[in-house]
């Protein structure tokens, strides 16, 4: 069965505020495999578990037509209040069943989402909806994100952020096994397509408040089931660990801006035209 996790409100908030899309220069991965297999134009584009909007967004310019799906109906709306543009829509479903005709989608993506749906389910559903030639993006990112400032010890700043995931390792959820990568490389591995690409490593950096790194990790599943079940223990926990990062920055206040490297990975996956 699917997992549902992230439908509160304010987990909702906290995800358009502090998520993190993809970058221009990867997404633009996933439009020239989608150019290269099926050409343009492209007509309509469906984001699979798009809680609060941000990657839904990155496709509106690119296509007539953007859905974004989520089976939370807080995180969809959060998602509708930022989605200016006249081509997004958004439909509340459940990943396995997409109210879509067979046949009828350019590119069903999800970011930072398959790891929590029925994997086999799902992929079948977006086989049954791509077009022929039609693509699936699945992209995701790892939480060892590393951190620099300028004149500061990297591997000091960055012991202190290792030793956070760690503490965070034990609350991590059972679905996820010991590595999302290894799920994700399992579906590549199990996609029957000739035309497909795997992507294990390639790095984002941004610049970010320091406050908003400590909220990108605090909107994981991992501190969030942290927080539900000793929540002084969480506050602390995010209170120690931001104090270490600033004491090793050598700054008081963290709205001090940093840059964070991102690790993602993704799997991109070509509907054969005869299927």
């Amino acid at each position: 069965m699917a997992y549902r996790l992230f439908e509160g409100k304010e987990h909702a908030a906290s995800y358009q505020r502090y998520r993190i899309s993809p970058s221009d220069q990867l997404i633009q991965q996933a439009f020239d495999f989608l150019a290269k297999q099926k050409g343009r134009p492209f007509e309509l584009a469906v984001d699979v578990g798009c809680g609060s909007g941000q990657g839904t967004l990155l496709l509106a310019k690119h296509f007539v037509s953007v859905v974004g799906t989520d089976v939370s109906p807080a995180q969809l709306e959060v998602a509708s209040q930022y989605a200016k543009e006249s081509n997004i829509t958004y439909r509340h479903c459940v990943a396995e069943e997409l109210p879509f005709a067979d046949s009828s989608v350019d590119l069903v993506t999800a970011m930072s989402a398959f790891h929590w749906f029925d994997r086999p389910r799902f992929l079948r559903e977006a086989h049954r909806v791509l077009k022929p030639r039609g693509c699936l993006a699945l992209v995701n990112y790892t939480i060892d994100m590393e951190l620099s400032y300028p004149d500061c010890c990297s591997h000091s700043l960055n012991q202190v952020c290792k030793e956070f995931y760690a503490a965070l390792k034990p609350y991590r959820s059972p679905h996820l096994g010991p590595s999302t990568i290894e799920l994700y490389r399992e579906a590549y591995e199990s996609i029957s397509y000739p035309d497909k690409e795997w992507q294990e490593c390639m790095w984002d950096r941004r610049p970010m408040p320091l406050s908003s790194y400590m909220g990108l990790v605090e909107s994981f599943s991992s501190y969030q089931a942290l927080l539900r079940d000793e929540p002084q223990k969480a506050a602390r926990l995010s209170e120690d660990i931001c104090q270490r990062l600033m004491s090793v920055m050598r700054v008081i206040s963290a709205d001090t801006e940093v840059e964070v490297a991102v690790k993602y990975f993704y799997l991109l996956a070509s509907k054969p035209q005869e299927a």
